[in-house]
């Protein structure tokens, strides 16, 4: 079964402020704001406009920086996408 798609939230609806080892994101659609460490923010950017599935994501990661197995990091991006979907940062393409 492939790796279910999602698009993330647009940029401009998002404002991310770094708070040292943490990152907080407000929502503008939402008005909410998410407290969130790495890789979160990372994976957002990463993300792009278009729809990414977590194998794609993974390999962008990957090529960004130094991300042993990035097999082994795929699932555990899902794992993530699916926690950021639920929070409503990104939506399934």
């Amino acid at each position: 079964m492939p790796d279910r798609a999602y698009r993330a939230a647009p940029a401009e609806a998002l404002r991310c402020e770094p708070l040292g080892e943490l990152t907080a994101i407000f929502d503008r659609r939402s008005m909410q704001t998410h407290i969130v460490i790495a890789p979160i923010p990372e994976m957002l950017a990463a993300m792009g406009e278009a729809p990414c599935d977590a194998a794609t994501l993974a390999a962008r990661l990957a090529a960004a920086f130094d991300l042993d197995g990035a097999d082994d990091a795929a699932a555990v991006i899902a794992d993530r996408l699916a926690e950021l979907a639920t929070m409503g940062l990104v939506a399934p393409a």
